[in-house]
């Protein structure tokens, strides 16, 4: 007798199926690292809308406004959420600044700086 040559049934199931579950699991990891990435979007958009404003407020002639404030500001089209407490230091001339930035309608801030700016007082 001549031997068949070619895969039978079977072989060509669990072949499909060894493929079928590294498909699942290379879909998963795809997922997980799209999800990592918009994080790290996030947070990077939150770090520059930080330092952006820092350096808005160092810009200023006169000292902002002790207390806290919350700015809804729009940036790389979107919607955020800059929370910052100023409060001045005893006896050294400077103000402490406390931003943290959270996307709009979230509690969750994903970036927050503590800053000290000095004002001349006239």
């Amino acid at each position: 007798m001549k031997a068949d040559k070619g895969f039978t049934l079977l072989e060509v199931m669990i072949a499909l199926a060894i493929f079928a579950i590294l498909a699942a699991a290379v879909m998963s990891a795809c997922q997980y690292v799209l999800g990592q990435s918009a994080r790290v979007e996030a947070r990077l958009l939150g770090a520059w809308l930080a330092d952006n404003h820092l350096n808005e407020m160092q810009l200023q002639t006169a000292p902002p406004a002790l207390g806290l404030q919350t700015l809804n500001v729009t940036y790389a089209r979107r919607d955020w959420r800059l929370s910052r407490r100023i409060t001045a230091e005893p006896g050294t001339g400077l103000l402490r600044v406390e931003l943290s930035v959270s996307p709009a309608g979230s509690e969750h801030a994903i970036q927050s700086v503590t800053h000290w700016l000095a004002f001349s007082h006239e």
